[in-house]
C-alpha cells in the first residue's frame, strides 16, 4: 500500500511538471536555507596549543632586528600576516619574479595545455639571456620538466623565457600575463617588465605581495615542492655539438640548512641585493617567509630562517578532517534523482597565534532544506561555521556530492508509462 502510494505521488509530479513546462517552457529555482541544522563542540584538548611570551601580532609585533629592508612572515592557510617590516614598499625582486612565471607555467598544465613530457625548443632570444644561466643553444630542446627543474633549482634565465614563449607565443605576451594575473591576486604594488627578474626601469614588487603569489603558488600547486626540494640535479644538452651533462645546484641554501625547508626561490642582482621566498612545514604547518634586500646571501638565508623560527613557535594549527559526521542529504525536485548527498568541500584548518586558546570550537551546520534540479556537483548546498566562544573562525561550504539532471518530457512519460503498464518506477 505505501508503495503504491509513493508511486501515485511520483505520477502526480511527474504529470504537474509536464503540465507547468507545456505552458511555462521555463522553470525558476527553488529552495530555502533551513535552520541551524547541528551545533558541536570541541573540547580544550582538541586545540594544539604552544605557549609564548612573544607578540607576534603585526600592531605589536617582536623585535627581530632584520637587516633586510623589507619582510613579510605569512601563515598560509589563512592568509594572515605575522610579522612584517615595510611590507609594502616596492623594491626590485630579482630572480624571486620567477615564483609568478611559474605560477603560469603550473596553471597552463593543470589547464592541459601541455604536460611535463613535452618537449619546448630554444629560441635565439631566450638563448641569449644574461645573468643566471644553465647555457641553452638556440634550437636546444628540453623538456617542460626539465625546464622547470633548470628556473627552480638554478633560477636559470634562459630555461625561464623559453618557458614563457612557449606559454604565450613571446615573452612580451606572457608578461602581460603575469601583471594580470598578479592584479587577480591583489598584488597592488608589482609591475613586471621581464619574467626572469633581471633588473629593469619599473620592475617592482613588494614582500607582501611577494606573498601573495607565493601562497598561491604553493597552496594550488603542491607539485612544484617535487622540484624545490631537489638539492642537486643534472640536465642533458643535445645540440649539433653532441650531448653532455649540466650540473644543476640549488641556489635555495634553506634546503640544507634549515628543518622543514620546502622552498621556493632567491634571487639577487647589484641593484635588488639578495632576496627570498622561503617555505617551509613542520608538524603540519606551513610557514611562508619573504625577504628583500638583504645586504648578502649569509644574512638572506639568516633571517628568512629567524622569521620561519618565530612563526613556528607563535602558531598552532587547529584541523577538522570530518566537518560533517554523519552522512547527510538533501532533497532534490524535479530531478531524476530525489536527493543528493552533501559533502564539505574540504577541511576546516585554523591556525591560532598568541599561544593558543582557551576556549572552545563550536561548528554549526546549516543545509538547505531542498535545491531544484538541473543540480551540479560542487554546488554550495550550505556551510559549516566555526566559532570560539563567539568569536567566528571561519567556514567551509557544504557542496553537492553529484550531479543531479532535471526532469525531461521522456523521463517524465517513462516514468509514467511504466506506473500504469508495470506497476513500478524506475
Amino acid at each position: 500500500m505505501e508503495r503504491s502510494n509513493f508511486i501515485f505521488s511520483k505520477m502526480k509530479q511527474c504529470l504537474a511538471f509536464l503540465l507547468v513546462a507545456v505552458v511555462m517552457m521555463s522553470w525558476l529555482p527553488i529552495g530555502a536555507m533551513a535552520k541551524e541544522q547541528s551545533k558541536i563542540t570541541f573540547p580544550d584538548k582538541l586545540l594544539n596549543k604552544k605557549k609564548t611570551e612573544q607578540q607576534n601580532e603585526t600592531g605589536n609585533q617582536a623585535d627581530l632586528s632584520l637587516s633586510c629592508e623589507s619582510a613579510v612572515l605569512m601563515e598560509p592557510i589563512t592568509g594572515k600576516v605575522l610579522y612584517e617590516k615595510n611590507k609594502d614598499k616596492q623594491l626590485r625582486p630579482a630572480s624571486v619574479t620567477k615564483v609568478m612565471t611559474l605560477l603560469l607555467i603550473m596553471e597552463a598544465i593543470d589547464k592541459g595545455k601541455f604536460t611535463y613530457e613535452d618537449t619546448v625548443s630554444v629560441s635565439a632570444h631566450a638563448a641569449s639571456m644574461g645573468g643566471s644561466q644553465v647555457f641553452l643553444e638556440e634550437g636546444e630542446t628540453q623538456t617542460v620538466r626539465d625546464m622547470l627543474k633548470c628556473i627552480v633549482i638554478s633560477s636559470a634565465n634562459d630555461a625561464c623565457v623559453a618557458m614563457a614563449e612557449y606559454v604565450s607565443g613571446s615573452e612580451e605576451a606572457f608578461v602581460a600575463a603575469m601583471n594580470e594575473r598578479a592584479k587577480e591576486l591583489g598584488m597592488a604594488n608589482t609591475n613586471f617588465v621581464n619574467a626572469c627578474g633581471l633588473d629593469a626601469d619599473g620592475h617592482l614588487t613588494t614582500a607582501y605581495d611577494i606573498a601573495l603569489m607565493s601562497r598561491e603558488l604553493t597552496r594550488k600547486h603542491k607539485d612544484i615542492f617535487e622540484f624545490t626540494t631537489i638539492w642537486m640535479d643534472t640536465i642533458t644538452h643535445t645540440t649539433a655539438k653532441g650531448s653532455s651533462e649540466f650540473g644543476l645546484s640549488n641556489t635555495n641554501k634553506l634546503i640544507k640548512q634549515y628543518n622543514g625547508a620546502t622552498g621556493l626561490k632567491t634571487g639577487s642582482t647589484s641593484l635588488a641585493k639578495f632576496c627570498l621566498a622561503a617555505t617551509a612545514t613542520r608538524d603540519n604547518m606551513d610557514m611562508l617567509a619573504v625577504v628583500m634586500a638583504c645586504p648578502d646571501s649569509k644574512v638572506r638565508t639568516k633571517e628568512a630562517s629567524k622569521l620561519l623560527d618565530y612563526g613556528f613557535a607563535n602558531c598552532s594549527v587547529y584541523e577538522d578532517k570530518q566537518v560533517i559526521e554523519k552522512p547527510l542529504t538533501m532533497k532534490v525536485e524535479c530531478g531524476k534523482k530525489d536527493s543528493v548527498a552533501v559533502l564539505p568541500k574540504e577541511n576546516f584548518q585554523y591556525v591560532f597565534t598568541n599561544g593558543g586558546n582557551s576556549g572552545k570550537i563550536t561548528k554549526r551546520l546549516k543545509v538547505k532544506k531542498k535545491v531544484t534540479a538541473p543540480v551540479k556537483k560542487g554546488d554550495k548546498v550550505g556551510s559549516a561555521t566555526y566559532y570560539l566562544d563567539k568569536e567566528k573562525l571561519g567556514s567551509v561550504d557544504l557542496v553537492a556530492a553529484t550531479p543531479v539532471k532535471r526532469w525531461d518530457f521522456m523521463h517524465c512519460f517513462k516514468q509514467i508509462g511504466l506506473f500504469y503498464l508495470l506497476g513500478h518506477e524506475t
